[in-house]
């Protein structure tokens, strides 16, 4: 991050932590570290404990983040998304952000029992499993862990999966236009293997989507991803159903 000339914190209406708060915001590159304390407390001529404080409620409010072993990072704004059908590649094009994808695996393995079952699969019968690391701009954003079936799907594996979106493979390779889904959400924290390959901290928080697609009435998708939460935010709009509208309307009203 860039750096600055020393100046001495004055006595004035602001705390010096304050002081130092707002120097902080004008200085930080999003992904980037800030000073050390060490070299904040000889750059600003203050205590450690008004470099703590600074640093602390910039912290608190979702600003900086501390990484041990490497330092205090200002953190990137996160991406918000409203819950709508589409791939992870429209969604972040939609908001000018570049998707990638890093293909973990993509082979024929049996899928846990809620898979083939969403999946309407028999007992024992194997399905595509696709693993992957979504990027935008190249930073790692989500890891999908998916289920797809191999009759509606044949060749899956000779497919570009990890240049380009799944349901447009879907679509242009097979006719199948994923046209509903149902998706819950859930929160986890990243134990140290899913941290890793997010390239974030251990127990990072994250925002797990679980979501099951279908074409032409048929599933085709069964997928768990799991979002860094610090990277990812969800915009959702709410309204009154008809049931609870009905419930509150005066009885000679109701339509």
């Amino acid at each position: 991050m860039a750096t600055t000339t020393g100046s001495q914190l004055t006595a004035g209406p602001l705390p010096k932590h304050q002081q130092l708060r707002e120097l902080l915001l004008g200085m930080v590159v999003p992904g980037q570290a800030i000073p050390s304390e060490r070299d904040l407390m000889a750059t600003y001529g203050v205590s450690r404990a008004t470099v703590r404080k600074a640093i602390d409620g910039l912290v608190a409010d979702g600003l900086l983040q501390r990484t041990h072993g490497l330092g205090t990072f200002a953190i990137r704004p996160r991406l918000e998304t409203r819950l709508h059908l589409a791939s992870f590649s429209q969604d972040m094009r939609r908001r000018g952000r570049t998707p990638s994808t890093r293909l973990v695996s993509v082979a024929l393995a049996t899928p846990p029992a809620e898979a083939a079952e969403a999946l309407g699969l028999e007992p024992g019968a194997k399905a595509w499993r696709v693993v992957r690391i979504r990027l935008a701009d190249s930073e790692p954003v989500a890891h999908e862990d998916g289920w797809y079936p191999v009759d509606r799907l044949p060749g899956l594996d000779t497919h570009d999966i990890a240049g380009g979106s799944l349901y447009e493979i879907f679509g242009h390779a097979y006719g199948l236009w994923v046209d509903h889904a149902e998706q819950t959400l859930w929160g986890e924290a990243a134990d140290a293997d899913l941290a890793r390959q997010l390239a974030a901290p251990i127990a990072t928080p994250l925002l797990v989507f679980r979501r099951i697609s279908s074409a032409g009435g048929r599933p085709i998708e069964y997928v768990v991803s799991r979002y860094r939460g610090d990277r990812y935010e969800v915009h959702m709009e709410l309204a009154r159903d008809d049931e609870s509208t009905a419930e509150h309307t005066p009885e000679g009203n109701k339509l």
